[in-house]
């Protein structure tokens, strides 16, 4: 894990309480002491990477840790500040972007109706899914924006397992959809480009097709990052009740049995704060 100079990405899973955000925090310093620098990032909606560091990391931006050897920043990804810097950007451009991508589509009468609807009110109940969308935007610009070009390793505290879980399938998922809406549009386009072409009118934009084939672009992206195992590494943490059997189970299962197994003891302190994390990372991350 310390070996290469090249970006690594490490997810750390499992149920909420299991010492997740302790096991990242630690291999965060862990990186970082051994002359990497390193990017933690909290996707868990119930933040607590500012507890195991013992500094404040609210915000939404990157924060330096301090009593470190190499550069190591925390960044936790706040939704609601996300939706609110969405909600503002949709007010500044005067439009939701449904609208634009329907009037490129020679239906903004039906773009009109739609409106009607104020769509932007789902920001204010959001669906299902959407902080890991924001997390997958944040992974984008991890992979683009040369701000994080000086990490060679980031580290990822997950949410809860059904959260990550979605966050893992997402790519798929929107490449998908993506793909069916394009194909939408052309059937669209084509249609609409014969009736137009009656009148002597101009064919439609194409600026919102050419913008969601660029997002599903960065989308396949990500999902091969997240398929590297050269470059991304999914660590499960867990404290199964019942040890032996859950053990004995993972050892006979032909998928599983493969695995690297890093069992670490109790400790009597709580683990808060760059000594104590170091201090974790050297019983777990050996």
């Amino acid at each position: 894990m310390l070996a290469s100079a090249k970006r690594k990405y490490y997810m750390l899973g499992g149920k909420g309480g299991v010492g997740k955000t302790s096991c990242a925090a630690s291999l965060a310093v862990k990186f970082a002491n051994n002359g990497h620098p390193t990017l933690v990032v909290s996707t868990d909606p119930a933040h607590s990477l500012s507890d195991s560091f013992a500094q404040d990391l609210t915000g939404g931006t990157l924060v330096p840790v301090s009593g470190v050897d190499s550069p190591l920043f925390a960044l936790e990804i706040n939704p609601d500040k996300a939706r609110e810097e969405f909600r503002s950007a949709s007010q500044k451009t005067g439009g939701t972007g449904v609208k634009d991508f329907m009037d490129s589509m020679g239906l903004g009468i039906l773009a009109e109706q739609l409106g009607e609807l104020k769509l932007g009110e789902l920001l204010d109940t959001p669906p299902p899914g959407l902080d890991e969308a924001i997390a997958i935007s944040k992974v984008m610009q991890f992979l683009e924006s040369q701000e994080y070009g000086m990490f060679s390793r980031i580290v990822f505290d997950t949410a809860p397992t059904g959260h990550t879980l979605r966050l893992l399938s997402l790519p798929d998922f929107l490449d998908a959809s993506i793909g069916k809406i394009l194909k939408l549009k052309k059937k669209i386009t084509a249609a609409t480009s014969a009736i137009k072409s009656v009148f002597g009118q101009e064919e439609p934009r194409q600026d919102a097709s050419d913008k969601l084939e660029q997002l599903r672009e960065r989308m396949i992206k990500v999902r091969e990052l997240f398929r590297d195992t050269d470059s991304t590494e999914f660590v499960i943490v867990t404290i199964p009740t019942d040890q032996k059997r859950a053990l004995e189970m993972i050892e006979s299962d032909p998928e599983l049995r493969d695995l690297k197994f890093i069992q670490a003891p109790l400790v009597d302190v709580e683990i808060r704060g760059v000594p104590a994390l170091r201090f974790l990372g050297e019983i777990v991350w050996k």
